[in-house]
């Protein structure tokens, strides 16, 4: 259960984080259009992955990504646009990582 969960937030973050990325290359550093487009639909598969989640509620599930995907677009920024994070890039991802688990795993009713 656990490692599904895991891999549908790391596929769904590349998903929209590299759908978002393709679409910034398009519009703001004047690539091809096929750029956006392929943007358009990796962003629509991202939409698609998250509804395999497991969890009952929309705006949980959508609140938790929101935390997965800053801790990836650290990543991604370091991986793919070559910008170091910093010490305080860190310690956010860090309070954000941390706040995904409470949300996620906190025992409910």
């Amino acid at each position: 259960m656990i490692i599904k969960t895991i891999l549908l937030f790391f596929f769904a973050g590349i998903a929209e984080i590299g759908g978002g990325y393709l679409i910034w290359l398009w519009l703001r550093e004047g690539k091809a259009v096929y750029l956006g487009l392929f943007g358009c639909v990796a962003l629509a598969l991202y939409g698609v992955i998250a509804t395999f989640q497991s969890f009952p509620t929309f705006g949980r599930v959508y609140a938790a990504y929101g935390g997965v995907f800053i801790i990836l677009s650290v990543l991604w920024g370091w991986g793919i646009d070559k910008k170091t994070p910093d010490l305080y890039d860190w310690v956010g991802a860090s309070i954000c990582l941390l706040g995904v688990s409470v949300m996620l795993l906190a025992p409910r009713h």
